[in-house]
């Protein structure tokens, strides 16, 4: 059986028993600050589950696109290195949400691996959660008899603690004990030899966990306590990859066809052969056949490698399969990039979203391994450095921070330093590697810190109403509140049943306002809302906390909550520009180009989107021109809500990768021949209220991705105001009331002339100093010494005097010192006979006659410069230099 069909017979058998079958949410977490990346199949559903949406079933299946590579949930290092661990996988997962529970869940998952996909009932055991009696959380004797009833016997079934059979969102929220299904894949001769119920969660790699059932019937409260949830729900998930392991009867999920043809590919690209044990060329091509695939879908979702947050989590598992690639099949090109047309066809049946862009994703990778390829020939060559400098000092071992440095900024893992290392007779510090390591990330902890509280329920409500479409003001009534702790202090969140506050979303920021509150119809106080965010499907108003806020709010009962309407109108001016500037660039650029994320204030606007190319000053105009052109149009919005997806869809709608739509979507359209988008966000009602858009910069932000910056109304009349001023200010300074650009070019020209005469007196001056001290050259030791304090203009003209010197004089040992407009400067000069004999360094020698001008530096062994901040200890420096070369 093949995976596509072994997928497909699980979502076949799952809508037999009446569920929905939904698409994978993206790999990205939208709209929750828990996640970076969704790392589980319940990610998507976690609204459900706190009660603050309605699911479109009360019964759900899926394949969910999962990512761990991060957070608590972090497999990458142990990917390559056994047969089951994978960085992107597929999650299986059927769910209710307060309809069946534990009978149905149990029932039918012992029917489907048994009865559809035939694997052997002796060879399945099943753990039931103990109990904690710390956490007052019992025995789960339900799931137990129900096994009971359905194995026949209570051989196969195992009690498993806390850490492996309770399940919890985090550290508060739904919660509940499960169930999980493990396999034993071992020959018969091993089964004979022990029995597999004893290897249930000992990590052996052929008796492994492939389902698990959660059955949420707790909250879990910030001060750790437990209460019954209202409704119980299931959620489940089994490991496409190690569900394929075990009904093809293979050792590993790499030698399923999950992994198979990448894999082969891959030796052919390599003319290498996989074994599939632990040779170094077998981990690496296990790396790369599954880093791949977790590089791809992210950029296929809208993700690109970058240096910060999620993008850097994709760049870090690209860079880690370029590393085994480069260093043990001998990939010295791009070669990720070739595997991605393959995958794209592999997958296209279930996610289509990177067959659609496989282009794309195809060029954003090779970008990336070009980039990567150079950044680690840099890397080694600084790795040779240090590794003659510690040699050159008699020293065996590398330190932690440097190997620290090698992996923070080139890439370099401990043990691909370790690994050269060793081929030089040395090793390398790991404890203090691991050392820094940690207080790297105990820094980013505490840079991401925040907490929060319980909620303060005052209402019971089953939908939280958003009316800022249509209204700037509403009356409303408070349902929750709590206080979160975070880098600006104690502030509480507020969520109404109905508000005009929009919350940041789809690029476009928070409304701000004010909530007047009420009490009996007389206004008691007046809060300012700071921001408005989006969590889990709630508008969340922030307010600053005050002592008497928790009397105040519980008091309340009514609220009338007002937007900043100019800075909504202002925000709305530069959002729909984006809509009109997205369409323009696929005019201009051509029907490749995608929205790649943005920022849309009420100050300006940012759009990113797809291109491999800088835009020429042609191509910025014509698309400036054409959005101006459309704003003087005055186009009215078309605003329809609640449009099924795939007539929306029919319309033509422009909708971003890695996005997750419902059923029914809103469809923004400014001229259905020109603009129509599905958006989220608030609008113009006409064109023409933006009233002038102006482009103000175009770049690069990350591998085959631009961003253009610009300003509309207000923000755009301003720019122009003060550009028209710095204007007249030149025509006054340049006495060129007409033609400011032939002045300034003018004195250009003049400058340049004047530099160019600097440059000849400069050079003619280094000159007269070298035929000044090759008379002063000493024989000393077999050696040709100058040691001398000189009058240069410039550190490189100082620079140019040691090298003159070094040309004619051999043997060479230098030390020259300079006071250069009151900033001391040192070079030094040492030639290969001190750097082999004597195991001098110039590098070394120039950071100790540093210290004598306060003062560091560095360089290469041959020649090295410091520069300093006490001018008065260069004739220290130099004596120094003089008794270590004399």
């Amino acid at each position: 059986m093949t995976s596509s069909e072994i997928r497909r017979q699980f979502l076949d058998f799952f809508r037999s028993k009446g569920h929905l079958i939904v698409p994978s949410a993206p790999l990205v977490a939208k709209n929750d600050p828990t996640l970076m990346f969704n790392n589980s199949g319940m990610a998507q559903f976690k609204d459900f589950f706190l009660g603050n949406g309605t699911p479109p079933a009360p019964r759900v299946a899926d394949t969910q696109k999962c990512l761990r590579v991060s957070g608590k949930h972090n497999d990458l290092e142990d990917v390559g290195f056994d047969t089951y661990h994978h960085t992107m996988f597929e999650m299986l997962g059927n769910w209710s949400f307060g309809d069946y529970f534990k009978k149905e869940a149990l029932e039918w998952s012992w029917e489907l691996l048994t009865g559809v996909y035939k694997l052997p009932k002796d060879r399945i055991y099943v753990s039931v959660f103990k109990g904690d009696e710390a956490d007052g959380v019992p025995f789960d004797q339900e799931a137990w008899d129900i096994w009971k009833g359905i194995i026949g016997s209570e051989d196969r079934i195992i009690l498993g603690n806390k850490k492996d059979n309770f399940w919890e969102m985090g550290a508060t929220g739904p919660c509940g004990p499960c169930s999980e299904i493990h396999i034993d894949l071992r020959s018969p001769e091993e089964v004979a030899k022990q029995s597999g119920k004893e290897l249930v969660n000992a990590d052996h790699p052929q008796v492994v966990e492939i389902w698990n059932n959660v059955f949420m019937q707790f909250n879990r409260k910030a001060d750790g306590s437990l209460e019954g949830l209202p409704a119980r729900h299931v959620d489940t998930g089994m490991g496409f990859e190690r569900l394929c392991m075990a009904i093809q009867g293979k050792q590993s999920n790499y030698d399923t066809d999950v992994f198979s043809g990448t894999i082969n590919l891959i030796e052919q690209l390599s003319g290498r052969t996989y074994t599939g044990q632990m040779e170094k060329s077998d981990v690496a091509m296990r790396v790369i056949a599954d880093h791949i695939r977790a590089v791809s879908f992210a950029i296929a979702d809208g993700l690109v490698p970058s240096n910060a947050k999620a993008g850097y989590v994709i760049r870090r598992i690209l860079r880690r399969a370029i590393r085994y690639g480069y260093s043990y099949l001998g990939f010295m090109e791009p070669f990720m990039t070739k595997l991605v047309p393959l995958l794209a066809n592999q997958f296209a049946d279930v996610f289509p979203e990177l067959k659609a862009q496989q282009e794309f994703v195809a060029t954003v990778i090779r970008e990336e391994e070009i980039a990567f390829l150079r950044t680690l020939g840099t890397g080694l060559t600084r790795l040779d450095q240090i590794i003659g400098q510690l040699t050159g000092e008699g020293k065996t071992e590398i330190p932690g921070e440097t190997v620290f440095e090698l992996n923070d900024t080139f890439g370099f893992p401990a043990d691909l330093t370790a690994l050269i290392a060793r081929e030089q007779h040395l090793q390398i510090d790991e404890e203090g590697f691991k050392a820094a390591l940690a207080q790297q990330k105990a820094r980013s902890r505490k840079d991401a810190a925040s907490s929060a509280g319980d909620w303060v329920e005052l209402q019971d409500i089953d939908k939280v109403e958003f009316v800022g479409y249509d209204e700037t003001e509403a009356y409303a009534q408070i349902v929750k509140y709590r206080r979160v702790q975070n880098k600006q202090g104690t502030q509480v969140q507020i969520v109404l049943d109905r508000t005009p506050f929009y919350a940041e979303s789809g690029g476009q920021i928070g409304d701000t306002g004010t909530l007047e509150l009420f009490e009996s119809n007389v206004p008691k106080a007046t809060l300012t809302v700071l921001d408005t965010r989006k969590e889990n499907d709630l508008s969340i108003h922030l307010v600053a906390d005050r002592p008497d806020l928790d009397e105040l709010l519980q008091s309340t009962d009514l609220v009338f909550a007002k937007i900043d309407t100019h800075r909504r109108e202002l925000t709305e001016d530069n959002h729909s520009a984006t809509h009109l500037l997205h369409s323009a660039l696929r005019e201009v650029l051509g029907t490749h180009v995608a929205q790649k994320g943005s920022y849309v204030g009420p100050d300006a606007l940012r759009f990113d989107f797809s291109h491999f190319g800088k835009m020429t000053d042609e191509e910025i105009s014509r698309v400036e021109t054409i959005v101006n052109e459309k704003i003087r149009q005055n186009i009215p919005l078309d605003e329809k809500r609640n449009v099924p997806i795939e007539q929306a869809r029919a319309m033509g709608a422009t909708a971003l990768f890695g996005e997750k739509y419902g059923d029914f979507v809103r469809v923004i359209t400014f001229d259905p021949n020109y603009s129509v988008e599905l958006c989220g966000g608030t609008h113009v009602p006409a064109t023409g209220q933006i009233g002038l858009f102006k482009l103000t910069s175009e770049g690069s932000v990350s591998t085959g991705v631009r961003r253009i910056e610009a300003k509309t109304s207000e923000g755009a009349l301003a720019l122009l105001n003060e550009q028209e001023t710095t204007l007249n200010a030149l025509k006054d300074i340049l006495k060129a009331p007409k033609d400011v650009v032939k002045a300034v070019q003018s004195l250009i020209d003049e400058r340049n002339a004047l530099q160019k005469k600097l440059e000849t007196l400069e050079n003619e001056k280094v000159q007269q100093l070298k035929e000044q001290l090759l008379a002063k050259v000493e024989a000393v030791n077999g050696h040709s010494v100058v040691i001398e304090r000189v009058n240069v203009p410039s550190a490189d003209a100082l620079k140019q005097l040691a090298y003159d010197l070094k040309a004619k004089v051999d043997n060479l040992a230098l030390v020259l010192g300079a006071d250069i407009n009151g900033k001391p400067q040192l070079a030094v000069m040492l030639p290969d006979s001190l750097i082999s004999g004597r195991g001098l360094n110039a590098g070394q020698v120039v950071k100790d006659l540093a210290k004598n001008i306060k003062g560091g530096g560095g360089g290469q062994p041959f020649f090295a410069t410091a520069g300093g901040s006490d001018a008065s200890g260069l004739d220290a420096a130099l004596a120094q230099g003089r008794e270590l070369l004399g």
